[in-house]
This record gives C-alpha cells, sequence and structure tokens, in this order.
C-alpha cells in the first residue's frame, strides 16, 4: 500500500488518481474531510500529531511525503512511517533547497536521506497551479496583476509531478535520486496571463505590481517567510532557477507539460 499525504493538493491529488490508475492500494492522508475516488481509502492524521501516525501508515510499504509546516520536525514522521514497514520515501522537497540553501527543505531532506530508507528527492521549481490566485480577477474583470511581469521561469505542471511521484513510488532505479522538476520553457508572467486569455477565448489584461504590492496581497494566502521568499526567487532568479531540468523527459519518457497545455486543462477555472 502507499500512503499519499498532503493529498487534497494540487500535487497529492492527481498522485492519488495515478495510482489508482496504475492498480495500487492507495491510503490517502488529509487533517479533515476529503472526497477521493472509489477505491481509494481515506485516513485523517495531522504530521504534527505523532499520535495519529500509527493509524495512518498501518499496513503501508511506500509512502509520499509532503510536508506544508516548514517548522515542522519530521524526524518522527519518518520514524512513524518505518515503525509501520514503510520501506520507499519519496519526498517533495522544493528547489530552493539546492539554488537558495533553504534550511527547512533542507532538514526535510536530511531527515528522509539519514532514516535508512530508500529514499527519493522531487525538487520542482514554481507550480503553475499558482496561477489560480489569478482565478477571481479573470472570472470578473478579465484582468490579472503580478509583479515582474517580464522575468521568465520555467515553472512546472503539478500533473508533472504527481508523475514523477507515481514513477520513483512504483518503479525501480529511483533510489538514492535528486531529480530537479521544472516546464520546458522559461514563461514569464505576462505570458502566463496571454496563455490564460487563449485558453479561455477572451482576452486578459496583465497589470504589473510593486513588489510592496505583491507581498500585502500574498499574504492572503502564504506565511510571510513564503512570501518573502517566493518573491525573492520570482524577482532575481539565479542561473540555477532559470535551467530548464531535463529530469521529467528522463524519468517519464516524454516531453513536460507547457504552461499553455496547464491553462487549457484548466481554463474551467478562470471563465
Amino acid at each position: 500500500m502507499i500512503v499519499v499525504t498532503g493529498a487534497t493538493g494540487n500535487t497529492g491529488r492527481p498522485l492519488v488518481e495515478a495510482l489508482l490508475a496504475a492498480g495500487e492500494d492507495v491510503a490517502a492522508v488529509s487533517r479533515g474531510g476529503a472526497d477521493f475516488p472509489a477505491g481509494v481509502l481515506h485516513r485523517k492524521a495531522d504530521l504534527g500529531v505523532p499520535d495519529s501516525l500509527e493509524a495512518a501508515f498501518e499496513g503501508a510499504d511506500r509512502l509520499f511525503l509532503l510536508v506544508r509546516d516548514q517548522a515542522l520536525d519530521i524526524a518522527p514522521v519518518v520514524e512513524a512511517a518505518a515503525d509501520a514497514g514503510v520501506g520507499r520515501v519519496v519526498l517533495l522537497s522544493s528547489e530552493t533547497a539546492a539554488t537558495r540553501n533553504d534550511e527547512s527543505q533542507l532538514r526535510f531532506e536530511a531527515a528522509v536521506t539519514g532514516s535508512g530508507l530508500e529514499w527519493t528527492i522531487l525538487r520542482p521549481g514554481g507550480f503553475a497551479s499558482n496561477a489560480l490566485l489569478w482565478s477571481e480577477s479573470i472570472r470578473r474583470g478579465r484582468s490579472a496583476t503580478a509583479p515582474f511581469g517580464d522575468v521568465g521561469m520555467p515553472i512546472v505542471d503539478p500533473l508533472d509531478i504527481a508523475a514523477v511521484a507515481a514513477a520513483a513510488l512504483t518503479e525501480d532505479g529511483h533510489a538514492g535520486r535528486e531529480y530537479s522538476l521544472t516546464g520546458p520553457e522559461l514563461v514569464t508572467p505576462r505570458g502566463q496571463v496571454a496563455a490564460i486569455g487563449a485558453a479561455i477565448g477572451e482576452p486578459v489584461a496583465f497589470v504589473e505590481q510593486s513588489r510592496k504590492e505583491a507581498y500585502e496581497q500574498l499574504l492572503r494566502f502564504w506565511p510571510a517567510d513564503v512570501v518573502e521568499a517566493s518573491l525573492e526567487v520570482m524577482g532575481r532568479p539565479n542561473e540555477a532557477e532559470r535551467r530548464i531540468s531535463p529530469d521529467v523527459e528522463r524519468v517519464l519518457g516524454r516531453r513536460p507539460h507547457a504552461f499553455a497545455e496547464w491553462a487549457r486543462r484548466n481554463a474551467a477555472a478562470f471563465r
């Protein structure tokens, strides 16, 4: 059985669906209630509450680990997984572990790589699904605001992250690997908005924000430290953060999805 934490998110949900389609037994873990496809076992648990983990990991031999609380000590989580019989862990980390020496992500990675379990580390760049933050303004006013309108980044489709995670969980040959996951091209915020307009068949105006305006807006969705770090990467990406990685194609045998493909697939969110 494969346990998927963060199973209600942009990566966790398609991962659950991919594993189920592959014939795997799947236990989806979340803190609250959720609606999952038939055949998926839902287990309520909180990674920050060790007493909830024994039941969450019961019967599992593989684990997809996504940690939202950057301050969490995940050593007890990994230990509980090992005690339950888990032998393989796939950790969703971040590119900033490699490009910015992100302390929290490096700490998570160290807990997994030092566990004695078979491990794979996934380090995605920016998610295409972050564009959903524009959904309301595009639906209501056919406009989207963002800073750094002409700074291009190789943002990645969460569907590709989920597909790589599924491969690492179900195939051999991924143990001890660290995968950098990006899209196939550099895309600017202005270009993303244009792609969404093309997907819904109507023009969408791009309005460039100042850094301060963006900071105040993003505080509605993310903690201050996450907002600050994200804006730094978005506004002043280093060479490593602008690099287009071959790892998605190496693992999946196909080109990663372009942002325009993500926009077409999610057009209903913006109509």
